[in-house]
């Protein structure tokens, strides 16, 4: 028979455990998409299975993660999947760990296109920050991306740079992310504001950068890679749901 007292050792360890791990928690402005993903919905309502790709670099890749499975696209599909009990997601990983806007967008014929998505996860932006490229040059990339998949047809969702030391640090952060924030907008995309999200988690929840990023204060980790994946299948999930003349009111905004 075990001891009463490791009994007692072991719940203490799993309640202090529990304490030490943050709350996955985001404001509802920064989660939010305003336009209702109509092929993700279509898909749903005929009970059809639902392909998603996410593209970007390193942290959609999951570098920080301590396997694949752990990095975002790895934990979303399992995250909608249990919003849509018995409905097949797959979430293809299509991330290259270094890459910018334009060499995303080269890809996106070969990844992403031929794929044939119902949603088109797209990561962009914190390269062009940490290596100082002008502002300047980010429209033509991402306008000239989000025409791409327009024209394909698929449900786009943006989504813009992480809030870690290495990146909110750069002078131009701010402007990368009004930039996208700009592009979403003209084009009538999805936007998830993963910046707001994170820095929600710093300023207002006050979680320490080491429970949300990894060693190299750049990329996210296991419970941030898990937790943002938790948020962006609650926010398509939502989007994709919620009644036809809300998305209609929203759309018209």
């Amino acid at each position: 028979m075990i001891p009463r007292c490791i009994f007692i050792s072991l719940a203490l360890i799993v309640a202090a455990l529990a304490q030490d791990t943050p709350r996955c928690s985001a404001p509802a402005e920064a989660t939010e998409l305003e336009h209702a993903p109509i092929h993700f919905r279509e898909r749903i309502a005929r009970g059809l299975p639902i392909k998603i790709v996410a593209i970007g670099s390193s942290s959609t890749f999951g570098t920080g993660a301590t396997s694949p499975d752990k990095s975002y696209p790895g934990q979303l599909a399992a995250e909608l999947k249990a919003r849509l009990p018995g409905l097949p997601v797959t979430v293809l990983n299509k991330g290259v760990g270094g890459e910018e806007a334009p060499q995303m967008v080269a890809r996106f014929e070969a990844d992403v296109i031929e794929e044939n998505p119902d949603l088109v996860l797209w990561q962009v932006g914190s390269n062009s920050v940490l290596r100082d490229r002008p502002l300047s040059e980010a429209p033509a990339a991402l306008n000239a991306g989000l025409k791409l998949l327009r024209e394909h047809g698929a449900d786009v969702v943006l989504m813009n740079p992480q809030y870690t030391p290495k990146v909110f640090t750069k002078h131009d952060v701010e402007g990368m992310v009004n930039l996208i924030a700009i592009a979403a907008k003209e084009k009538s995309v999805d936007l998830f504001q993963r910046y707001a999200v994170m820095r929600y988690w710093q300023l207002t929840e006050g979680i320490p950068f080491g429970a949300f990023t990894s060693s190299d204060e750049l990329h996210m980790n296991d419970w941030s890679y898990g937790c943002l994946a938790k948020l962006v299948a609650g926010a398509i999930h939502d989007a994709a749901t919620r009644s036809t003349l809300t998305a209609t009111v929203n759309h018209r905004r």
